[in-house]
């Protein structure tokens, strides 16, 4: 009885390390290559993914939510990361009390996407108007802990984006009312590894909505 016991104790405290590991390693790529990305792009400076025509780094900053849906003003800047805090500290909370009650580890795995992804831009939200200068739309490259400041008040910052992937481009009829002869791009959006790992959490979270 004793042996099982200590088995299920190794299983279960392997599963939070596996857990730990997920989200440092999420955390630590998204940081390092927004960093990268901020002190060696301008802004819309773009490149091909491995010489592919529809992958590219393109360097866009996001001053609203993910994927570049907009809470626009000074005061819906701070609105914002106030609630991506919240969120946040929430999310967090529930991952410890399901881990705790030992719940479903898929739901704690999917659980640690998302909470890496929120912290990872939360981490852009409060504290990257502080520690870099803004970067020009016409050419100029950022600069790590300028001597006059950063760009931005704390809890301020823009959340660094950089993964544009228009698969295919669709054009629409010009009988369509309001969008005829245009065009439309998928994916249009430019994210970052954050947004990826807070989607493909909540994809994976929907899946098991029964379950739960």
């Amino acid at each position: 009885m004793g042996d099982f016991v200590n088995s299920q104790s190794t299983v279960l405290s392997r599963k939070k390390v596996i857990l730990l590991v997920v989200f440092l390693l999420i955390l630590i790529a998204d940081q390092s290559l927004k960093v990268w990305v901020k002190l060696n792009f301008h802004i819309g400076e773009h490149h091909p993914i491995l010489g592919l025509e529809w992958a590219f780094l393109k360097f866009v900053e996001n001053e609203g939510a993910a994927f570049g849906f907009l809470l626009g003003g000074e005061a819906g800047k701070v609105v914002l990361t106030i609630i991506r805090l919240i969120a946040t500290v929430f999310i967090a909370w529930v991952l410890y009390k399901f881990i705790k009650e030992k719940k479903d580890y898929r739901i704690q795995f999917f659980l640690t996407l998302v909470l890496a992804g929120a912290m990872g831009n939360l981490i852009d939200s409060m504290f990257y108007g502080v520690l870099f200068s803004g970067s020009p739309f016409h050419g100029g490259i950022a600069e790590w802990l300028p001597p006059d400041g950063g760009y931005a008040p704390l809890f301020m910052g823009k959340v660094v984006d950089m993964f544009y992937l228009p698969l295919f481009e669709i054009q629409i009829p010009g009988w369509i009312p309001f969008i005829g002869e245009s065009s439309f791009k998928f994916i249009q959006a430019v994210f970052n590894l954050a947004d990826m790992a807070i989607v493909t959490g909540l994809a994976g979270l929907l899946v098991l909505y029964r379950k739960w």
